[in-house]
């Protein structure tokens, strides 16, 4: 089964269009890393000035990123026993100020937190679990202090030990630190695993399933805390990149499950993890048979594997952009995400590789998968949708689309667009603008021909129905924009221009008889009930009795 499985996904890599249709729902990650700044930031913040230089890098890369398609980023927020926040646990990661436990002047988590959002893009916390960094290290140094018994040596490095209960219990607490306190979309764990050099240390052999059940207890500990607090916060993990070794491909002695311990697919099972980013920075079959395996073994959750696009450079393996091509190919032929390692790797464009999936491969949006496994109750849908034509002096003809919510105000928007009515939800290509919190979007075109739709997403990433726009849209001057199919028994009237002075809506047939008239109400919304299926003019009509055609109906029951 796996040799039929694998060679199929050859013929699809190989065969499929650059151009394929893209699905709605796909984790599109990126690792943005601080450590050293490597990914970001690459000046210090150290006054007002440098804090909004700092700011800007960020701001600039996450506009990259929204326009290549991410939709989640996992920004490094626990570094090496540092932090990215004023936390309560643990001291200031040097990253910011250029001086380790000295604050920048500003809380970068809740400013990544709140420009992610404003961009639709999902930010998950990503916390480095057990190495602690260098042992004379300002983080190390802290939490020796606080635990003597609890940091493991290593060579130069400090870690903390997966074989001691308070392991699990303070990284708990710290999740929990952060869950509580930031508006935060997942919990993505680095590391959660033995280090390669634990045997180096001279303590008692332990058996290779009690210490599986040591880091499963590490990650137990840390889910429960975190779903307690908040059930929809997404749980994941950055497991090593093969799960283990399968019938016919070797792992080549590096696998999570025998050679670090992590038992994944028993987190996934047991509900502890919701996403998995398996960090898969290889190629060939060292990678197709063992990412379809994460696949086949993820009981229904989400796996995105990590692709090595720093393998592209020159000054690592130098591979080819047709191999992250392939590899992205098959990872959607089996409905799985993917994401970048690193993000300074994607936004440089090496070897095209921003070119491809901005422009191409990711050039629609997606949303992130729904968690049905934790809620699959679908949120009420928005209501009152209003498409207005609008003419700027200074940006010229503008679209703006609004809508209001009656639910519990903690839900996003999606937005749809087609040239047909209704606007079918189900298709990918109608995405328009995804996890929105604004009840409006204003977009810098008009296109009469097209039809607009709206739906929620809660917390779990359900989605609601769509409310389908009603009516004409017309612009503020006089003029037509229709035929307006409409399905519903009220009708909603534009904000017509208010030299056309309009007292009275007039309908008629297409051969000008009268059928109706009806006042114009501020409300703007008029009954369409006792109209008949068929073709109407809507006319408006002012005290003086002069009339403007205001568009098409087309009346669908």
């Amino acid at each position: 089964m796996m040799a039929r499985l694998f060679f199929l996904s050859i013929f699809l890599s190989c065969f499929l269009s650059v151009g394929a249709q893209s699905p709605k729902y796909e984790t599109r990650a990126v690792w943005l890393t601080t450590i050293g700044g490597l990914d970001w930031p690459h000046n210090y913040a150290t006054n007002a000035t440098s804090v909004r230089k700092q700011q800007q890098e960020l701001c600039r890369l996450l506009d990259l990123y929204r326009q290549a398609g991410i939709n989640t980023v996992l920004l490094q927020t626990r570094v090496r026993a540092t932090m990215i926040y004023p936390s309560a646990f643990e001291t200031w990661d040097g990253c910011l100020s250029g001086v380790p436990g000295k604050s920048p002047g500003y809380d970068a988590l809740q400013f990544a937190i709140d420009e992610c959002h404003r961009r639709g893009m999902q930010l998950h916390a990503w916390v480095v679990t057990i190495p602690v960094g260098k042992w004379n290290a300002s983080g190390c140094q802290r939490l020796r202090k606080k635990f003597p018994k609890l940091i493991k040596k290593i060579g130069d490095e400090g870690f903390m030990n997966p074989e001691d209960g308070q392991t699990g219990s303070y990284l708990a607490d710290i999740c929990e630190e952060i869950v509580s306190r930031y508006d935060v979309d997942g919990i993505h764990l680095d590391y959660i695993r033995y280090p390669d050099t634990w045997n180096q240390l001279k303590s008692k052999r332990v058996a290779p399933d009690r210490k599986r059940e040591y880091i499963n207890d590490i990650v137990r500990k840390i889910s429960q805390r975190v779903k307690q607090l908040k059930p929809w916060v997404r749980m994941s993990c950055s497991p090593v990149g093969k799960r283990a070794d399968l019938s016919r491909y070797s792992s080549k002695g590096w696998n999570a499950y025998s050679a670090v311990s992590q038992d994944v697919e028993l987190w996934m099972q047991n509900g502890w993890m919701d996403m998995i980013f398996p960090m898969m920075y290889f190629r060939d079959n060292q990678f197709d048979p063992f990412a379809i395996d994460w696949k086949e073994r993820s009981h229904g959750k989400i796996v995105a594997p990590g692709l090595g696009i720093y393998q592209l450079s020159p000054s690592e393996r130098n591979w080819p952009l047709s191999t992250i091509q392939r590899q992205l190919h098959l990872l959607r032929s089996y409905n799985m995400g993917h994401t970048y390692f690193r993000g300074k790797f994607l936004t440089d464009n090496t070897k095209g590789i921003y070119d491809f999936v901005s422009k191409d491969f990711d050039a629609q949006p997606a949303l992130v998968e729904p968690m049905s496994w934790q809620s699959a109750t679908r949120p009420q849908k928005p209501s009152s949708l209003l498409v207005e034509h609008l003419t700027s002096s200074t940006r010229g003809d503008i679209t703006r689309i609004s809508w209001t919510d009656d639910g519990n105000g903690d839900t996003y928007f999606n937005i749809y667009s087609s040239r047909e009515w209704p606007v079918d939800i189900r298709k990918a290509a109608n995405l328009l603008a995804v996890s929105r919190k604004e009840k409006v979007l204003t977009l810098s075109q008009w296109d009469a021909g097209r039809y607009y739709a709206v739906t929620s997403t809660d917390r779990y990433g359900n989605e609601s129905e769509a409310v389908q726009q009603e009516g004409a849209v017309l612009s503020s001057e006089t003029g037509t924009a229709g035929p307006v199919p409409v399905a519903d028994k009220t009708f909603r009237l534009p904000d017509l221009h208010s030299q056309l002075d309009a007292r009275f809506v007039v309908i008629e047939t297409l051969q000008g008889k009268i059928v109706t008239t009806k006042p114009y109400s501020r409300e703007r919304v008029i009954s369409v009930a006792d109209l008949p299926e068929g073709m109407y003019v809507l006319r408006s009509l002012n005290r003086k009795g002069v009339t403007h055609r205001l568009g098409f109906l087309k009346i669908e029951r």
